[in-house]
Order: C-alpha cells, then structure tokens, then sequence
C-alpha cells in the first residue's frame, strides 16, 4: 500500500506535460468559477450601468451598454484563462504559447467592442454630414462610411492579431506589392464600380428611396453600396446595377422634381363658335389659378392655357401647367379634380369634345344621281 501510495504521488506531482495534476485541477476549477461569475457580476454591473444610463437624456450611453455586453462577458473568459495560466506551473514553451493565445484574444475582445460600438457611435458623425442635405441621403452617407470604417477595424484586428503570432505585418503588405497589382488588375471592375460609388456619394447623383429612371430600368433605389446599388422595380423585382453604369450614362430622378407637370392638348369640335372656345379657356385658367392645386408664379414655372392649333379632327386648346405636389398619389388627386372641371366647363359651355373622325364631300356622281333604293315590306311567312 505504501508503494502505490508513492506512485500515486509521482504520478499526481509529475501530472501532464511535467505540471502538478492538482495545479491542473485548480487552475480548471479558476476556469470555471469565472465561467460562472462572469454571469452574475456582469449582470449587477449591467445592470448598475443601465440604471445610471437610463437617467440621462441621451440614448447613446444606452446603446453603448448593450452593444458592449458581449465583448465584456468574453473579457471575464479571457482573465479566468489567464489566471489558470498563471496558477499552472507550465514549460517554457508552453507558457509562452499560452500568454500568446491570451494577447491573441484580448485583441479580439478589443478590436471587437469597437466593432460593437460603430453603431450607437455612429450618431456622433450626425452633425459632421448633415451637409450632404435631406435626411435619406444623410443616412446613406452614414451608412457607407460605416461600412467603410468597420472594414478598417476589422483589418486592423486581424493585423494585431496576426503581430502577436509573430508575423510581421509591414513585410507582408510590403512583399504583396506586385500581387496586389496582379489583383488590381483583375480587380479594375471593383475598384472602378467602388470609385463610382463615392462619386455618387459626392455628387448626390440619388440616394436611398429615391425614383430614378435609367435606359435599362426604373424604379426605387433601395441600397447603395460599395460596388453595386440595387433598384426596386414597380412590378416589385430587385434590380442590380452597377455603380459605373449609373455614374456613367443618363439618369433621370424623379424624386428631384420641384414640381410636377400635366401637359394636355384638349380638342373641342370644329362646329364650336369663337365665344365657346375663348371662354372655356379663360375657364380653364380661372380654375388652374384659383383652386389651389397649382403653381402659378411665373418666377418658378410657366404656365400656358391657349388656342394652340387646329388639328385634322379638333381645335386644340393647349394646357401646360404644374402641380404644387410632386407625390405621384397626390398628383393623379389634382390631375383628375382638372378634368372633372374641364369636362364641366366644356359642357356648360355648350361645346363638345371632339374624336378622330372624317368627311366626305362629294361634288358630282361620275354616272349621274344614283337610283333611290326602293323600301319593301315583307309579309309573314303563312303557318
């Protein structure tokens, strides 16, 4: 019995890799213990930040908490593994594998509550882009420039990382030169789409919610990103362009309008007299400047209501005119409340609309007046 007591020493103190089995043990059991508590402890101080953030009158200390809830509670894992370390009385070697690991993640836990954090931050950049004009734009802006700025961190946190594993960072990009021009050279479709995505940006070509109108598609812009923005068609289909293409050819945006225009020729019958058409126009202009609907200052737009021509069918009366509203919803509203009023004055003035229609006149028959055709009665069959 003695023996096996002696061996079971030898054995407890050599344990694994030459490290006492009971420092082992310990060290697990610091492990766990921290596994455990970081629950409980970040929960008090979870909760102890949130109350004193709730009595402030902003909303990003709040957001911050949140978004920094899992890197903390990783932090907790990441101490408990060092402290395990530092109780294991581990090989050289090993050691420092394991405080590399340790620095490995504490970049990580770093790099990544940054990350976490861009987005309650990101309402700090509010005031810096509220040049960029309307409220879409300036979220799209936000938007792109947030995207760009957790690339970088993400970049920068590999590179911290990949530093502590020894890897020397500067030599590698330096030693990527002639790759990365093998890549750009693959890669011209990319870096030229990206470019032309900030000349959008800059230019404020369009932005998100935007109705725009191109040779190949038209519909509402409903992202744009690094390389392409995609375009929701009225028939409800996601469209994808490029952002070269639409940097680079016609675009038509609609969201842009000041007003809106309603241009009509409206034909009455040859047969109607000159006091008939002079009042219906002078009708028709009463309305478009008294009822509201309309833009009427002649700094801003033009506006003609005249006798314009005599087409092959009608006298055409030309209405050219803009809506106050560019809503296409509202604008279809004061379209139609126009021709009610214009069907209205037309008949109250005794006129008629006129339709494509032709007359014969016929000066002589060639073979003399054609014989009258006799009308016949027919009797009933008899039963």
């Amino acid at each position: 019995m003695e023996g096996f007591a002696t061996e079971f020493q030898k054995v407890w103190a050599t344990g694994i890799l030459g490290t006492n089995l009971g420092h082992i043990l310990l060290a697990f059991a610091v492990f766990v213990i921290f596994l455990f508590a970081r629950r409980i402890f970040f929960r008090f101080l979870s909760g102890t930040l949130k109350t004193l953030a709730s009595r402030t009158q902003t909303d990003l200390d709040d957001q911050l908490i949140n978004s920094l809830e899992r890197p903390l509670e990783f932090a907790f894992v990441v101490v408990g593994l060092f402290l395990a370390g530092q109780i294991v009385n581990l090989s050289p070697a090993l050691d420092a594998m394991l405080r590399q690991i340790v620095r490995s993640l504490i970049a990580f836990t770093l790099f990544w509550a940054l990350f976490r954090a861009l987005d309650p931050l990101s309402s700090l950049f509010d005031r810096a882009i509220d040049l960029f004009g309307s409220a879409n734009m300036h979220e799209t802006i936000k938007g792109f420039f947030l995207k760009v700025t957790k690339f970088v961190v993400v970049c920068l946190g590999v590179a911290a990382i990949f530093q502590e594993w020894g890897f020397n960072v500067a030599a590698v990009l330096g030693s990527l030169g002639l790759v990365g021009m093998a890549v750009a050279l693959g890669a011209q479709d990319f870096i030229k789409n990206m470019f032309a995505g900030l000349t959008i940006f800059l230019d404020q070509v369009f932005e998100k919610g935007n109705w725009i109108k191109t040779p190949d598609v038209e519909g509402t812009v409903e992202d744009i990103g690094f390389r392409a923005t995609k375009v929701r068609q009225f028939d409800k289909a996601l469209v994808t362009l490029p952002n070269s293409k639409l940097a680079n050819e016609a675009l038509i945006n609609y969201s842009r309008m000041t007003y809106r225009r309603i241009y009509w020729k409206i034909g009455v019958e040859y047969r109607s007299t000159h006091d008939q058409i002079r009042n219906i126009v002078q009708a028709i202009s009463t309305y478009i400047y008294e009822c509201g609907d309309f833009e009427t200052d002649p700094e801003q737009v033009k506006t003609f209501i005249f006798l314009d021509s005599f087409g092959d069918s009608s006298i055409d009366i030309m209405l050219y005119c803009f809506t106050k509203t560019v809503v296409w919803g509202e604008w279809l509203e004061a379209k139609e409340r126009l021709a009610y009023q214009i069907k209205e004055i037309v008949e109250g003035q005794g006129a008629s609309f006129a339709f494509p229609s032709s007359s014969i006149y016929v000066e002589s028959w060639p073979l003399g007046q054609p014989e009258a055709f006799p009308l016949q009665t027919l009797d009933k069959p008899k039963s």
